[in-house]
């Protein structure tokens, strides 16, 4: 039996999904699987070769019971607006009984099983008394999921300051960690303002090409180093890494730009900082 990849859920989650039989599917296929958490619509990736899988950290295990149908595209839009009029009884719920959490969405799985809803808190809340009362509206079980502000935008946010949709969104299904070392080796800007995302945090892309600056980086001079060029002595003041250059000051003060590639050897390598 072949096995795929599926990406299932509003927060995105990945399982490796067995097919019934001979059933295949292409990239991209909506398919209608069972988790843990029940059956759920979701979207073929791609095979679950080795390679694929050994990418993945932790995936969660189903079975791909069939191919989605039009009438299975119309229940789940069906569903989708009723889970608008579920978040609005939820939320009437949590300011009856004062609980001190925001709610941010609700997600009703499409075989039923189960509802989810996803909030912020910044404490403890008890919500057994919330999660009675919506059990009983509902008839269903209740999941209550506290989130941080990057589950959040995954949830909500649409596009982001580059045009494109927000990345976790879209295909992150894992927020990887950010640092404003990354934005400084990358010489963006370090203003706030333009290199955080929908959720106030250090934008995710950040992340993205920070290995091969690193890679790079390690195969110039550190800064503060003093070298041998074609042309004389000088002390690396700053790299632009991308280029494979260096910004030197020469012993008669001038400074200039180099190619890597013009440095004949290290004299005294710098500490790396600026």
């Amino acid at each position: 039996m072949a096995r795929y990849i599926v990406r299932h859920g509003s927060m995105r989650h990945l399982a490796v999904a067995t097919a019934r039989g001979n059933d295949a599917y292409p990239r991209g296929a909506r398919v209608v699987l069972r988790t843990h958490r029940g059956v759920e619509l979701g979207e073929v990736l791609c095979e679950a070769t080795e390679m694929a899988v050994a990418q993945l950290e932790d995936p969660g295990q189903g079975q791909i019971l069939r191919e989605g149908t039009v009438e299975d595209s119309n229940e789940w839009a069906h569903i989708q607006t009723r889970e608008r009029a579920e978040f609005e009884v939820c939320k009437g719920h949590v300011g009856e009984l004062g609980l001190q959490m925001e709610l941010i969405d609700i997600e009703h799985l499409f075989g039923g099983e189960r509802i989810v809803v996803y909030y912020l808190a910044e404490q403890r809340v008890d919500f057994r008394e919330l999660v009675k009362r919506l059990a009983a509206e509902f008839q269903t079980r209740i999941e209550m999921r506290q989130i941080g502000v990057r589950d959040e935008a995954k949830l909500l946010a649409d596009y982001g300051d580059c045009g494109k949709p927000v990345c976790c969104n879209s295909h992150l299904c894992e927020m990887p960690p950010v640092s404003m070392k990354m934005a400084k080796v990358q010489k963006a800007t370090l203003d706030p303002t333009k290199i955080s995302g929908r959720c106030g945090r250090l934008k995710c892309c950040l992340r993205y090409e920070f290995d091969t600056y690193e890679i790079l980086q390690k195969e110039l001079p550190p800064v503060g180093s003093e070298i041998e060029t074609q042309n004389g002595k000088g002390r690396v003041l700053s790299h632009e890494i991308l280029a494979r250059q260096l910004w030197i000051q020469t012993d008669d003060d001038r400074r200039m730009v180099i190619a890597a590639s013009d440095v004949v050897s290290v004299i005294r390598r710098g500490s790396g900082r600026r």
